[in-house]
């Protein structure tokens, strides 16, 4: 068995893990928590677009750009060890997902059309 590839959702898990354990963390650590922290994380996001036309690339200086960045960082880190927490393989959910998802929308059908799936 070959060791996980350094940028695989599962060495990063590894790293949180790691980084918890060290500072004694884990305690804090539970599914609802963690879901809480997500979820301030995720509105720290949002706050960088609050205001803007789009939020395009070009509506954002370099300022918002590395908050936006940093921002992204720590929804991951949270989600991450939230799926952790779950038991939850974030890699195979996320393409379980996309499955049914292309089942419930499928590119011929709604193709250009924005509307959820029980609207058309």
């Amino acid at each position: 068995m070959t060791a996980p590839h350094p940028d695989t959702l599962t060495a990063l898990r590894d790293l949180t893990r790691t980084f918890a354990a060290e500072r004694d963390w884990q305690q804090f650590h539970t599914p609802k928590n963690l879901a809480m922290a997500l979820s301030v994380e995720v509105a720290e996001l949002v706050e960088h677009f609050q205001w803007l036309p789009t939020g395009a690339l070009d509506e954002l200086d370099e300022r918002k750009r590395e908050g936006v960045r940093h921002e992204l960082a720590d929804v991951l880190l949270y989600l991450v060890q939230l799926a952790d927490k779950m038991d939850v393989d974030l890699r195979e959910a996320a393409l379980e997902k996309m499955r049914m998802n292309g089942e419930k929308y499928p590119a011929a059908r709604v193709k250009g059309d924005a509307r959820k799936y029980d609207e058309y």
